[in-house]
């Protein structure tokens, strides 16, 4: 099993990215939301318990499809120094479950975030929406930076189409892709 986790700010493409990736390989998708829309319904979004919970359907979700040798690409906010523990522990469900973890921090500019941030995508899934909450002025909050003593790759995708963005994936992390049937096969 494989685990592909792709973290970076709201709008900077991680599920297109994903969606791109799991196209090209039989890696399966497990992005933020699905976790979130899971717990939402019964606690409200943002509170501790909210939180425990989200987390406790990631770590689940990851050590069972490593257990079972299901791949798969992950994506999420992470909040430099404040997500550490979370993060540690996503990475722990694959790793000691026999799973292999591999790192992609995608980042943007922030006008072409405001660009994307209202897509019709993303309103589609009820991921934030609202172009005013990108770069506020006295906002401290770091999701830009790589997770502390783990190789990650890099890559900036504010002129990087989504399909260039997994063919680096791909080819960094050598990830085995489909191959297409010969014509009359």
């Amino acid at each position: 099993m494989k685990l592909i986790i792709i973290y970076g700010p709201p709008a900077a493409g991680k599920l297109t990215v994903a969606t791109e990736i799991a196209r090209r390989t039989a890696f399966k998708v497990f992005h933020n939301h699905i976790s979130i829309d899971c717990v939402a319904p019964v606690f409200d979004f943002g509170t501790p318990d909210f939180w425990e919970v989200v987390g406790d359907v990631r770590v689940a979700m990851i050590s069972a499809a490593a257990r079972e040798d299901i791949s798969l690409i992950h994506t999420f906010c992470y909040e430099f120094l404040v997500d550490d523990e979370h993060f540690l522990k996503l990475i722990a469900a694959a790793e000691d479950n026999g799973g292999e973890v591999h790192l992609v921090l995608l980042h943007c500019d922030d006008d072409e975030r405001r660009n994307r941030i209202g897509n019709e995508s993303r309103v589609k899934i009820g991921k934030l929406t609202d172009p005013t909450s990108i770069g506020r002025p006295g906002k401290d909050i770091n999701l830009t930076s790589p997770l502390p003593g783990r190789e990650t790759l890099i890559i900036d995708t504010t002129s990087v189409p989504a399909e260039e963005s997994a063919a680096r994936i791909i080819e960094h992390f050598h990830l085995q892709t489909h191959v297409e049937p010969l014509c009359g096969e």
